[in-house]
């Protein structure tokens, strides 16, 4: 049994945080806690400046802590904090379910643990198992495989399995379903409302495919299903995490948290209320956020601790989030004595851009305009509106050394120059990212494109999210500079 001696109850909460810090270098306040048993460090963009300066933070990482738990949100899409400044070279799940072929979101998902494993992180917060069920997610989209269960269960468990044999903690995301939703729980709390039997039949699939194989991690959701539990959000939930993951699907992995800081989680109690909360439920591992001071972590650990010599949280509760977490890291660590093996048998060679092109959909004027053989190419940049996930990323094809826009008509001043012309012959590609979400893009794009073709050129509108609209002309379903590569090759005739 556990004591309660107060430095003992200390060393196993902070055993349970994975907190962010901004910086490329390892600041001398985390090393310290590091080596006082922080359980592990979670990276983001703001961490990364180039693959070889990565290799070097994890090392100073697991020189404080060689049981340190290193993780990132690398999705291999839209969605990418190894590639957010360029783009990422994978395709998306979206797009990966559209092809629907296993091996190909197997391969895709070994191509990208490998390259994690090479630069020392072996937990990635991916992939995500989510069943997009309402087309206006304004979070989700094309993060997920698509709105059939079946079909994200089969390459949930292909991405698993190549990014594992990589040698890389895969983390089915966000339990127990954030498809069904209309809100970003980074803002707020979204409420699904589907029924027990609903989720049973399309939530739940993914996830229970997740677990028969064999995910290391599945990752909790701050989103109120009443059906489950009407009180409290699926991260704070007993009957969510224990009497459903635990009890019914038998989940003996770590289950670790989204991030404390988002609004659905810590908006109205702070982030070291949240982390007792969540820890009491069966949260295993708390991800903090993306830029966690010293005094806040310090304030989460002193808040765990205070709860349990309250009498708050079962000491055993914390125990066994900790002996779980631990399990992890010594697995995590033993993939890395395996690393050198693995670098020299490389995973198979990327997607082609042909094959993510052919899984665009194509109007009929889009085929028309295509078959008339190669033109003269303007692009137009509706720029899309931020989402918290994906970050500030290049956009589609508009990434360095990619197409540039001649016109690019940004969020919050959706108005295209009355003096607007496309010269007689030239295709102008109007490129947005789920325009049905967004009215004052939708009309630039229909503006640009009645402006084009008055002056005698042509127009296509290009729609990079999930679509939901009759007009446009070319949907990708995924904005990664490889779709981006895909789509330019497409409209010049490369390919």
């Amino acid at each position: 049994m556990t004591t309660l001696d107060h430095s003992n109850v200390r060393r196993l909460a902070l055993g349970v945080l994975m907190p962010g810090f901004v910086g490329t270098e390892l600041p001398d306040w985390l090393d310290a806690l590091l080596r006082s048993g922080l359980g592990g460090v979670c990276l983001f963009a703001h961490n990364v400046d180039s693959l070889d300066q990565v290799a070097a933070l994890t090392s100073a990482i697991y020189a404080a802590n060689p049981m340190a738990i290193v993780s990132i949100d690398e999705e291999g899409g839209d969605v990418s904090r190894l590639h957010q400044r360029d783009g990422s070279p994978f395709p998306g799940n979206a797009v990966l379910g559209r092809i629907d072929d296993v091996t190909v979101t197997r391969s895709v998902g070994r191509a990208v643990g490998a390259e994690l494993a090479s630069v020392g992180i072996h937990l990635t917060l991916a992939p995500d198992a989510d069943v997009n069920s309402d087309p206006n997610n304004p979070v989700i989209g094309v993060r997920s495989f698509g709105a059939d269960p079946q079909l994200v269960a089969a390459h949930t468990t292909a991405w698993i399995q190549g990014v594992q044999r990589a040698g890389v903690a895969a983390c089915a995301k966000h339990f127990p379903g954030h498809g069904d939703t209309s809100s970003d729980s980074h803002l707020t709390e979204p409420v699904v409302t589907a029924d027990a039997q609903l989720l049973a039949r399309r939530e739940f699939v993914p996830f229970e495919a997740a677990i028969a194989a064999g995910v290391k991690t599945i990752m909790t959701s701050h989103i109120r299903v009443p059906a489950l539990d009407p009180d409290v959000a699926a991260t704070f939930s007993p009957a969510i995490l224990g009497e459903l993951l635990r009890g019914q699907m038998k989940f003996d992995g770590v289950i670790v948290t989204d991030a404390l800081d988002m609004v659905g989680a810590s908006g109205e109690r702070g982030i070291p209320a949240a982390a007792v909360a969540a820890v009491a439920a069966g949260s295993d591992l708390l991800c903090l956020g993306s830029n966690n001071a010293e005094a806040e972590l310090h304030a989460v650990a002193d808040a765990l601790t205070t709860a349990v010599t309250a009498g708050r949280l079962p000491v055993e509760r914390l125990a066994s989030a900790h002996r779980r977490s631990l399990w992890l890291a010594r697995w995590m660590a033993d993939q890395r004595l395996d690393d050198v093996r693995r670098v020299d048998s490389q995973p198979d060679p990327p997607l082609s851009v042909a094959r993510v092109a052919a899984s665009f959909t194509l109007s009929d004027h889009a085929r028309h305009t295509l078959a008339t053989g190669s033109q003269q190419l303007h692009w137009v940049e509706i720029e899309p509106q931020q989402n918290v996930a994906i970050g500030t990323t290049p956009f589609g094809p508009f990434y360095e050394g990619g197409a540039v826009p001649r016109l690019i008509v940004p969020v919050g001043a959706r108005h295209v120059p009355d003096d607007f012309r496309a010269e007689p012959g030239v295709l102008t590609v109007i490129v947005g990212r789920e325009l049905h979400r967004d009215e004052g893009a939708r009309r630039a794009a229909t503006d640009v494109a009645s402006k084009a073709k008055a002056s005698g050129g042509n127009a296509v509108v290009v729609d990079m999210g999930f679509v939901n609209s009759d007009e446009v002309d070319i949907a990708t379903f995924g904005a990664s500079r490889l779709v981006g590569q895909a789509l330019i090759e497409l409209l010049d005739g490369s390919i």
